[in-house]
């Protein structure tokens, strides 16, 4: 029947000529829908070629300030290891788990919450014989390269700044837990995507200007870090 055809390419001679044989008006909206048919076709392979190109971006997770731990370690006078803690930590990581190598580490302490159990030994801390808390209130570390050393291990460097001081130290980090939280379907702050992380390293004290009484006391520093923290902050 005039004015009635099936086509699957437009551009072959015998549809061409077909096609000519449409009265005008009629052929007119068959082309306009033919070309508004292959816009669409070509939008939609371009949509795809990009979403094909585009990498998976990363997860940015914060650390959860009730769980993450900052803990040092110190020998004193060869009698007994004592410990400490800073109370306030807060930080991001920014984590791609299919590009481990490219994970980001910004992390901010509150120098002055230095808290070793003993109120006059955090006073002296706090002071200008240590870390003069007043003149340099925080303590900063920020990922300078990651390094994925196992199924979940990590070796982080980074540059770290303590009363003014930057020096570059290494972080060997676990990758404990990474997913929903255990507690997540009980309590509604535990929801979304979690990870935890341990984390250990060392320094010398000396080395950031909080050397007094090395090395009877010890110069040299361990790290313990423990952290939960949230993709995308709470």
């Amino acid at each position: 029947m005039r004015g009635r055809i099936a086509i699957t390419h437009l551009s072959h001679p015998c549809v061409l000529l077909s096609v000519l044989t449409i009265p005008k008006p009629v052929r007119l909206i068959y082309l306009e829908t033919w070309g508004s048919i292959m816009r669409n076709l070509a939008l939609k392979a371009f949509a795809a070629c990009l979403f094909i190109a585009t990498p998976a971006l990363a997860d940015t997770f914060h650390l959860d300030p009730g769980h993450t731990d900052v803990r040092f370690f110190w020998d004193h006078a060869g009698v007994s290891e004592q410990s400490g803690r800073w109370d306030k930590v807060v930080g991001t990581v920014d984590f791609d788990k299919d590009d481990k190598d490219a994970t980001k580490v910004s992390v901010t302490i509150e120098s002055s919450s230095i808290n070793t159990g003993v109120e006059g030994l955090d006073k002296h801390l706090r002071s200008k014989d240590f870390f003069e808390v007043e003149e340099h209130p925080e303590i900063s570390f920020v990922s300078t390269g990651v390094k994925q050393i196992s199924a979940s291990g990590l070796q982080v460097e980074g540059d770290l700044t303590i009363k003014g001081t930057t020096k570059p130290i290494t972080l060997d980090v676990e990758l404990v837990h990474q997913g929903e939280h255990p507690l997540g379907a009980f309590i509604p702050y535990y929801e979304g995507e979690w990870m935890g992380i341990k984390a250990t390293g060392s320094i010398l004290r000396s080395d950031f200007g909080v050397g007094m009484f090395a090395p009877l006391t010890s110069d040299r520093i361990r790290l313990v870090i423990n952290s939960e923290m949230k993709a995308g902050g709470f």
